[in-house]
C-alpha cells in the first residue's frame, strides 16, 4: 500500500478563481482576498494557495492595493 501512495503523488490543486470564472481580481473584495493571506498577514505563495500564475499575480497586486487603502492589514497587531 505504501508503494501505491508513493507512485501516485499528490493531487494538483485547482485555481479557485478559474473555477469561479473570475477574470479580474478586485482589491475591494476583501473577503475573497483574505483567503490568500495568512493570519500573520503574509501573502500565500502559489504552490500553497493553488492559484494559476495569472491569477496569483492579480491577487498579489490586489492585496497590495488593498493594504495601501487600509482595507487589509500589513501585519497582525500586538
Amino acid at each position: 500500500m505504501n508503494d501505491f501512495k508513493k507512485k501516485r503523488g499528490k493531487r494538483r490543486k485547482v485555481c479557485k478563481l478559474c473555477v469561479d470564472k473570475i477574470e479580474h481580481v478586485d482589491y475591494k473584495d476583501t473577503n475573497r482576498l483574505s483567503r490568500f493571506i495568512t493570519e500573520r498577514g503574509k501573502i500565500l505563495p502559489r504552490r500553497i494557495s493553488g492559484n494559476c500564475a495569472h491569477h496569483q499575480r492579480q491577487v498579489t497586486r490586489a492585496i497590495k492595493n488593498a493594504r495601501v487603502i487600509a482595507l487589509l492589514p500589513y501585519t497582525v497587531e500586538g
